[in-house]
């Protein structure tokens, strides 16, 4: 299945809602403690219903291709959310939801919605960074008892150390949209310079270390 022209479309979508925000010089600084050129909050494109419906298609459309019919979709909290009910209501499934943590009273449940053992589930995220809250949903899920099919998410940064933590858990990861697309598409689209291009893949191959300062000068 060609996915680059659609890949490319949703990266389009992603910097013209600024859900993506690129800043080399004055760099965001992440919850890790990461110094980043980028942010991503891909949740500001529902805001758009066109884009919205579009992202909601992909998502559906590579659910089908993939893995043909599964018996439920599930979300990851909180941005997974609205992705996962959205691409539910297409597909006509179930929706679910993982907590990052358990309520503190009632049933103190991880999983909200009606999870059957044995359902065959794709787990929904709109961000891939190093992988960490995705994977705890889906081991969630495997100890619910579901068969997690994959993870599906709107966008990857494509980090090495989230490829292998999902093959190590043994989880399937798929994205619409790849940091590479994503550059791509902002020098095609003149959000980007050569030199600020520079700095972006700098910064994906050593995002610990990233120096903007030396990068940029």
């Amino acid at each position: 299945m060609d996915t680059k022209e659609p890949a490319l479309a949703i990266a389009k979508i992603l910097l013209e809602t600024k859900a993506v925000q690129i800043s080399p010089t004055q760099p965001f600084r992440w919850a890790s403690g990461w110094l980043s050129p980028i942010y991503c909050d891909n949740r500001v494109t529902l805001s758009y219903p066109a884009y919205r419906t579009f992202i909601r298609q992909q998502l559906a459309h590579r659910i089908s291709s993939e893995w043909g019919r599964c018996d439920l979709i599930t979300g990851v909290a909180t941005a997974g959310i609205p992705q996962g009910v959205l691409v539910a209501e297409q597909l006509g499934l179930p929706f679910a939801y993982v907590r990052t943590k358990a309520k503190d009273h009632g049933t103190k449940s991880l999983v909200e919605g009606r999870v059957e053992p044995g359902s065959r589930t794709v787990l929904i995220e709109d961000l891939i960074s190093t992988g960490s809250s995705s994977l705890q949903a889906a081991e969630t899920l495997r100890q619910a008892g579901c068969e997690v099919l994959g993870v599906l998410s709107v966008f990857t940064y494509g980090f090495p150390v989230a490829a292998r933590r999902f093959e190590e858990a043994g989880f399937r990861l798929l994205s619409l949209c790849s940091y590479p697309e994503l550059l791509e598409s902002a020098v095609d689209n003149f959000y980007l310079s050569a030199e600020e291009l520079n700095s972006l893949e700098s910064w994906r191959n050593q995002p610990e270390t990233w120096d903007p300062v030396a990068t940029n000068s």
